[in-house]
């Protein structure tokens, strides 16, 4: 069984290497090919947080039912660079639209599909096992597809904001 202090644990080495990088395409991409699926880390993480959700102490606040769930596992602190980790679970085959955000600071985001084909609406479209990475100030709505995943993700300072209105469409 995983706990939130092994995740806490498991991160820091990693938030090491990415403090002083900004989210975007670029970091992105690095992520993806530095860490994505079949590393180390990735396997790791992706292991840890989806035993967290099955154990009840990651995503296990309902936001719109049990079908999207988040919950805060560290706040910003030193030893983590000052970013927070918080995880989201989301399980929808039609595509569902969570909580439209901000992020000030950009946003570093693992996904973790527990559906085979589950994937997670990122700045440069669906995306399944692997990192997406909005840059600073980007916003949008959380959108799943294709059952259920989590998606762990790292904010800088924790900045995430749920006071700014979507677009007119």
């Amino acid at each position: 069984m995983t706990t939130a202090q092994e995740l806490i644990d498991r991160s820091i080495p990693f938030l090491d290497q990415v403090k002083n990088r900004t989210a975007g395409g670029e970091l992105e991409t690095w992520l993806n090919t530095t860490y994505g699926p079949g590393s180390e880390l990735y396997e790791d993480l992706a292991r840890m947080i989806t035993d967290g959700v099955r154990d009840g102490w990651a995503a296990n606040i309902e936001v719109d039912g049990a079908h999207y769930r988040r919950s805060r596992i560290a706040d910003p602190a030193d030893v983590l660079n000052y970013f927070s980790i918080t995880a989201v679970y989301m399980d929808s085959v039609e595509p569902f639209r969570g909580q439209y955000h901000q992020h000030p600071y950009g946003e570093l985001n693992l996904v973790a599909p527990l559906t085979p084909g589950a994937e997670l609406m990122g700045p440069r479209g669906w995306q399944g096992p692997g990192w997406t990475a909005p840059g600073p100030g980007s916003h949008h709505y959380p959108e799943v597809r294709g059952g259920a995943l989590i998606a762990l993700f790292y904010l800088p300072a924790g900045r995430i904001s749920y006071d700014i209105t979507p677009p007119a469409a």
